[in-house]
Formats: C-alpha cells, sequence, structure tokens
C-alpha cells in the first residue's frame, strides 16, 4: 500500500512540475486570454493541493520519527 502511495505522489508532484512550465510559458506570452489564464490557475490550485496533501502526508511521518527522536534526546539529559 505505501509503495502505491509513492507512486501516486511521485506522479502527481511531476504533472504539477510540467504545470509549472506550462504556466511559465503562457505566463511569458503576450498572447495569454484570460480564459487560458482562468484554466492555468484552475491546474494550478488542483497541483498545489496535491502537493501539500503530499506534504501533509509526508510531513506527519516526519513529524512522528522527529517525536521520537526528541524524546530520545530529552532521555538522554536527563541521564546526564
Amino acid at each position: 500500500m505505501s509503495r502505491k502511495a509513492d507512486e501516486v505522489e511521485a506522479l502527481q508532484l511531476a504533472m504539477g512540475v510540467q504545470l509549472l512550465a506550462h504556466a511559465r510559458a503562457l505566463l511569458d506570452e503576450d498572447k495569454a486570454t484570460s480564459g487560458g489564464l482562468r484554466f492555468l490557475a484552475r491546474r494550478l490550485v488542483e497541483a498545489l493541493t496535491d502537493a501539500l496533501r503530499v506534504v501533509e502526508s509526508r510531513g506527519g511521518r516526519l513529524l512522528v520519527r522527529g517525536e521520537q527522536g526528541a524524546d530520545e534526546r530529552n532521555r538522554a539529559d536527563q541521564r546526564r
């Protein structure tokens, strides 16, 4: 299950990178239409939502590890 989640996250982030490149190119053009910019904004919101979901998921796992490390450091400090 974890491997599948990692694959989905990698795909979401890769799509975000591609979208960002497209956004930069579109914004460099003087001919970008308001409809095109709205479409781009919607896709960027979707990509950012996906990226934040990945960060929350991974951050939660990192936080647990970090808390464990802090507990171990506190115990070591108390022994001194």
